[in-house]
């Protein structure tokens, strides 16, 4: 759930505030989205870094504020998202973050960065592992064989992923193991028709 992942140490600034203020907040905290509110934790609004650079010669010339400038009706989400869900809206939209709102109040924020570490985490990339790519044609289920067979030869699979088939395969398979020597492994998928790959 996005409730695991989002920031919840929140950066936020007020609507009265001008645009090198803004800037500014964002470079000191190393930032690229602010959730503008209003007291307690009331969400009325977000910008982005890019929105404020292309008004920061406007605002050089005039007095515009943040509320001038802000997104007024952000999308928003709840702390109780599926992960993967808040993925493909930063996906489809071509956002960065999206602010979390729980009973009218920001709780969170979560970004494209907390999505990447989420997922990273999910398929054990930081830990001492190993990768295995697979191939398997014309069964109707190879996944219990091969976790069988991994199993059977002490190898214990951290992340498991479908990859997208390509032509003439039937299924593609990406697995990561927990760092084992893998020979015994990859010689009894290949008796087995499972093609490794790498």
């Amino acid at each position: 759930m996005v409730r695991n992942w989002m920031s919840t140490d929140l950066v936020t600034i007020g609507k009265d505030a001008s645009i090198q203020e803004a800037l500014a907040l964002m470079k000191h905290r190393s930032i690229r989205h602010l959730p503008v509110v209003e007291k307690p934790m009331n969400l009325i609004g977000w910008i982005t870094d890019t929105d404020l650079r292309g008004v920061l010669i406007a605002s050089m010339l005039e007095d515009l504020t943040i509320e001038d400038v802000m997104i007024r009706r952000p999308f928003t989400i709840n702390p109780g998202m599926p992960l993967e869900e808040a993925a493909r809206i930063l996906l489809d939209k071509r956002i960065g973050g999206l602010p979390i709102v729980e009973n009218d109040m920001l709780v969170g924020v979560v970004t494209v960065a907390d999505i990447l570490g989420a997922f990273i985490n999910f398929l054990g990339l930081f830990t001492e592992s190993t990768r295995l790519d697979i191939r398997v044609s014309g069964s109707p289920s190879p996944l219990p064989e091969i976790t069988r067979i991994v199993r059977q030869h002490g190898g214990e699979i951290i992340s498991l992923c479908h990859l997208p088939a390509k032509e003439g395969t039937d299924y593609a398979y990406s697995l990561r193991l927990k760092k084992t020597d893998i020979k015994e492994i990859v010689s009894d998928l290949e008796k087995h028709g499972i093609e490794v790959v790498s």
